[in-house]
């Protein structure tokens, strides 16, 4: 019963990481939306949570350092990932003359919609807490 609780809150806490992420990149999209050749950023929201779920469940390896020849030679971990996913570089819908690929609508949106999911998460994370103490203290 324990390992069922915990394994619902380690998901919550997870989630919640994985959004509150999500939320600092789609603010830095917001933040260069003026910075000439900029390339908005952002992740496959539900392939990092099952990226992070298998690493915390222990399921998932990290990948083989590649052997280096040469100081020289790039690092193997070059590519930043949120949760084992890439970090993606958004679709362009109209190209703008700087090289900014920040479109300011469609990145309000998503920052709207991701705090719009953290809240929900948060929500039911503290009625799922609510429910334990209820269900400890026989009230």
């Amino acid at each position: 019963m324990i390992g069922k609780l915990d394994d619902l809150m380690r998901f919550q806490e997870t989630a919640l990481s994985l959004r509150a992420q999500r939320q600092q990149l789609l603010a830095s999209n917001i933040a260069n939306a003026d910075t000439p050749n900029f390339k908005a950023r952002d992740i496959d929201f539900n392939k990092a949570l099952q990226g992070a779920i298998a690493k915390s469940a222990g399921g998932a390896t990290a990948p083989a350092a590649l052997v280096k020849t040469t100081a020289a030679h790039l690092s193997s971990n070059t590519h930043a990932t949120i949760g084992g996913a890439p970090l993606l570089y958004s679709n362009t819908q109209q190209g703008n003359i700087d090289g900014n690929t920040v479109d300011m609508d469609v990145q309000r949106n998503q920052f709207t919609d991701n705090a719009m999911r953290y809240e929900v998460s948060v929500t039911l994370a503290s009625s799922k807490i609510r429910g334990m103490l209820t269900a400890i203290q026989g009230q």
